[in-house]
């Protein structure tokens, strides 16, 4: 079917694809713009996934400051090169990432990062819960295994939900700015501190406290 340079245009707007890759996108799609984005979105992450592997060395370190001093964030993010570091592309990216962090206090960037230890007793707290609820026995372990897995979308930052965009999760996020920039980017650690951690207080809503802040 003919594609409209007008189409064309559209979807390179949305998504930052050239304009031949958009082209082949729309008329694969028989001119839906919606399922042409999806096909570009699965191609820019393959691409992302062979990026992956690639050493990223160069950086930023970000820091981020909650209204009042409330909570800081460091976060290291590293990428291939110097030049893409310096972009405002991959600093606001950073930004983002520590803002997350600020809001949704993970406790390790991947799960491949949580103690053995750590994961043995929850999974004993799991299984101790999961039996008093009268679960039968022959299923328990397959429970467990389903609420660890919960676990660690709670604790581990790339397996979290966005907070700007709770459909996103962060590892996808980095996926996406992988195929944008063109290079590899890796989250290499943080440190979280919160004023008051470990003392009594009163519980405060940081998600909706940063999220506000941010103007989101």
């Amino acid at each position: 079917m003919s594609i409209s340079a007008n189409d064309v245009k559209v979807l390179r707007e949305r998504t930052g694809a050239g304009m031949m890759d958009c082209k082949k996108a729309l008329t694969e799609a028989n001119g839906d713009m919606e399922k042409a984005v999806e096909i570009l979105r699965e191609r820019g992450l393959a691409a992302a996934a062979k990026k992956a592997g690639r050493i990223a060395a160069e950086g930023i370190v970000e820091s981020y400051i909650h209204m009042g001093g409330k909570i800081g964030v460091l976060v290291e993010v590293n990428c291939e090169t110097d030049f893409v570091a310096k972009t405002e592309e991959f600093r606001s990216f950073v930004r983002d990432v520590a803002m997350h962090i600020a809001a949704a206090k993970p406790l390790y960037v991947r799960r491949e990062e949580v103690p053995a230890e750590d994961v043995e007793k929850e999974k004993s707290i799991l299984r101790a819960q999961t039996l008093n609820e009268g679960k039968p026995e022959k299923i328990v372990d397959k429970i467990v295994e389903g609420r660890i897995d919960k676990f660690f979308k709670d604790t581990c930052l790339l397996e979290q939900p966005f907070v700007k965009n709770p459909d996103q999760t962060i590892q996808e996020l980095v996926s996406e700015k992988i195929a944008k920039i063109g290079e590899n980017i890796s989250i290499r650690r943080f440190a979280r501190f919160e004023m008051g951690e470990g003392l009594e207080k009163k519980q405060d809503n940081f998600v909706e406290e940063v999220l506000a802040q941010a103007k989101i």
